[in-house]
């Protein structure tokens, strides 16, 4: 976010920096833990995305623990590394069993100025977009460990409205979200919906359901075979010897580029250098190929159509490649087949792992292939993909959709932090007399200082002295 010109307020509004409308909770000095035989604790994996109120957490003993950041009932806990922060994750926790709770030390823990602030206008303005964007910028570390610091929030550029109007804002982005919320849920919904169609026409072509019309179908005729008898496996490998990604060279395929329907993505593609294209034995990329999520995200399968937009492109170390034998069975027709319930519950058998799941090169002499002659198998493509090309335009529509509720979402907010969402009302006390508010706490918060007299042995020199300011 670039430097907020007051002039694009309205006049009753004031820029502030944060520090002025929030408390940065801190543990009491003489706050003892082991007063308490469990407290209620909260890990980052408890910490949902962008979601105002929360009441997960876990009772933890004191005596185990080791480190954490103290937070009140009704504080914002917001996550300060990355990829948390980036992605969202803050929340409120009200209800707490114990006056007090433990999170997460990769948190901040922040609360309302009475009087002055609205938590929730200031939870939703932590999540503004230009600000996260402003935040990210400034956030400090190494890589992968990008920490945002307190002081940087503090230091945040704030539009502080009156008291009222901040209640307002809050009420109307209640009322616009829900609404919102709503409509997403429904599109997620009907995702889901379109992926138990994609799976029931699967299952029907493989029980010849989609071909019946055709002519008389005898599933008696077709013949189970193990893969491991059509096909040849190849394993993808990691660059060796010191080499590194780069920019620009071969395409190195991995997981990230294969969706859930079984089509390719590129948006996350990694080179390596020709020498080390050239170097591989296996896992080079052919058209008709297909291509097989070996671990992590079990039961990701691809097929390498004839627009694929490499002339020469290879797999990584956590890729098969399954090449079928074209004389035995239709390529396209092997990869609808492992794409089905059917197929994937034939491959999940083959999982070993528990940290991070897997399948071996064995799942080739598990998995049995049903094969019709070539003439049904053809036929049964041709099917599949009429039926399966209106899901595909039908979950077009629907990612259009989402983002544009997500750009509606994110135009909601920046409305809402500039004075355009809800009417002035000239009644309400202009967000100058709540900085007077600040001040006026400030000064009676302010110690006074005792006079002391002090007596010099020897002369020194006099130097002016300025108290730190707040």
């Amino acid at each position: 976010m670039s430097k907020m010109n007051p002039m694009d307020l309205p006049l009753n509004w004031q820029i502030v920096r944060f520090q002025e409308v929030v408390k940065f909770t801190k543990k009491p000095k003489d706050l003892r833990y082991s007063e308490y035989s469990e407290v209620p604790f909260v890990p980052m994996n408890l910490i949902p995305i962008a979601t105002l109120f929360s009441e997960e957490f876990t009772l933890k003993p004191t005596n185990a623990l080791s480190s954490g950041t103290y937070f009140e009932p009704g504080d914002i806990l917001l996550a300060k590394i990355t990829p948390s922060f980036e992605n969202g994750k803050q929340s409120i926790i009200e209800d707490l069993p114990t006056p007090f709770g433990i999170a997460t030390t990769e948190v901040i823990p922040i609360r309302e100025v009475e009087g002055v602030s609205d938590r929730v206008y200031l939870f939703y303005y932590l999540l503004s977009p230009d600000v996260r964007a402003l935040l990210t910028a400034r956030m400090k570390g190494t890589t992968g460990r990008l920490r945002l610091g307190a002081e940087t929030l503090a230091d945040l550029e704030f539009p502080l409205p009156p008291l009222a109007e901040q209640r307002r804002i809050v009420a109307k982005l209640e009322v616009l979200f829900a609404q919102l919320d709503a409509a997403v849920d429904n599109l997620k919904k009907a995702q889901v919906q379109l992926q138990r169609y994609r799976q029931s026409v699967l299952k029907a072509a493989f029980e010849g359901e989609l071909t019946r019309k055709e002519k008389e179908v005898h599933l008696d005729s077709w013949e189970s075979i193990k893969l491991s008898e059509f096909i040849t496996l190849e394993s993808g490998s990691r660059p060796k010897g010191g080499v590194r990604w780069i920019e620009k060279g071969i395409p190195s395929l991995g997981g990230e580029n294969l969706t859930r329907k079984g089509s390719l993505c590129f948006d996350k593609v990694k080179y390596v250098p020709d020498k080390f294209f050239n170097s591989m034995k296996n896992g080079h990329i052919q058209l008709s190929d297909i291509l097989v999520v070996k671990d992590g995200t079990i039961g990701k399968i691809s097929f390498v159509e004839d627009d694929f937009p490499y002339k020469r492109a290879a797999i990584n170390e956590h890729l098969f490649i399954v090449r079928v034998d074209s004389k035995v069975a239709f390529p396209k027709f092997v990869f609808y087949y492992l794409l089905s319930s059917a197929g994937q519950e034939q491959i999940r058998l083959d999982i070993r792992g528990i940290t991070v799941p897997g399948i071996t090169r064995q799942f080739v002499k598990r998995v049995e292939v049903p094969l019709p002659s070539f003439t049904e198998q053809e036929q049964i493509v041709s099917e599949l993909e009429r039926y399966l090309s209106v899901a595909d335009a039908v979950e077009t529509t629907l990612d259009i959709e989402l983002k544009s509720a997500e750009r509606l979402r994110q135009s909601i907010l920046k409305h809402a932090f500039s004075g355009k969402l809800v009417p002035q009302d000239p009644n309400d006390e202009p967000a100058s007399v709540l900085l007077e508010k600040i001040q006026d706490e400030k000064e009676h918060q302010q110690p006074k200082r005792k006079k002391t007299i002090t007596r010099r042995k020897t002369p020194t020199s006099t130097k002016q002295l300025s108290l730190p300011l707040d």
